[in-house]
Parts: C-alpha cells; sequence; structure tokens
C-alpha cells in the first residue's frame, strides 16, 4: 500500500505529532494514497484531513523512503495487515490553524523529536530516526 508521513517542523525544530483514535498511539501526519493519487498529493492530503494545516506540494521535501517490511508492515486495530510503502516528506512551511481531524485524530501537540509523546506508533520513531540521519547528512535515507 503506497502512501506518504510527513514531519511538520515549527520554528523552534519541534515535530506536530497527532495521537490516533483507533490505537491511542502518538504519530505523524501519515496515511495510504487513493487510487490514483501521488505521493506529494497523499502528504498534502494527510496534513489537511488530520489536522487542517494546508501544506503546499513544493513546500515538502523528500527525506527518505519507508518500505522494509520489519518497519512497515502494520496490523490495524481491526485485524488487516498491510505491508505499506511511504514516502517520507519535511515540511517547514503551511498555513491555516490546526483542527485535528475529530474522528480519527484526539489531540496533537507540538514536541522535541528526542523526546516525542508516548507511547509512539513503532513506524513514527522509524521515521524520526530517518530525519534525524537525513538531517546530519543531507542524505536521502531508505528503509
Amino acid at each position: 500500500m503506497p502512501g506518504a508521513q510527513v514531519v511538520l517542523l515549527d520554528s523552534a525544530e519541534h515535530v506536530l505529532f497527532q495521537r490516533r483514535s483507533d490505537s491511542g498511539l502518538w504519530e505523524i501526519p501519515a496515511g495510504a494514497a487513493e487510487p490514483g493519487g501521488s505521493f506529494v498529493g497523499t502528504a498534502i492530503d494527510e496534513v489537511r484531513e488530520e489536522t487542517g494545516l494546508i501544506v503546499d506540494g513544493s513546500d515538502l521535501v523528500a527525506f527518505g523512503c519507508l518500505s522494509e517490511p520489519d518497519a512497515h508492515v502494520i496490523t490495524y486495530p481491526n485485524g488487516d495487515r498491510m505491508h505499506c510503502f511511504a514516502m517520507c516528506f519535511e515540511a517547514r512551511r503551511w498555513s491555516g490553524v490546526i483542527e485535528p481531524e475529530s474522528t480519527e485524530v484526539l489531540e496533537v501537540a507540538f514536541a522535541d523529536p528526542a523526546t516525542p509523546p508516548g507511547p509512539l506508533q513503532p513506524q513514527t520513531r522509524v521515521v524520526l530516526e530517518m530525519h534525524n540521519a537525513y538531517r546530519l547528512t543531507g542524505r536521502f535515507q531508505a528503509r
């Protein structure tokens, strides 16, 4: 299943996290592509749908791709298992007001990525590690 994950950074280098209503776990805005969707389009849509914020595609910087089955096979609360392939983006600019989507998101918070809120969605931890490696090396990360 193709999808996107987005690390939204504020001016203090804090990341926007959201707590899922189905599992109670914290994650970054992320989701699966709709049929015919693209990675960039999915990133834009998921940020808007889950947080209410508007990100322009030109402000998304791809820093990694998450696809390894040990890191990105997800078992959903209903028992469905999916092997996901996600393009990971960084965004430092957006517009709008944070308005969490009430059926999927319980709350949102900016936090230091070194000390994220918990419990954390396992894939989010991997994406944060990849993002940190990207920031240190400037190299695209693949996992």
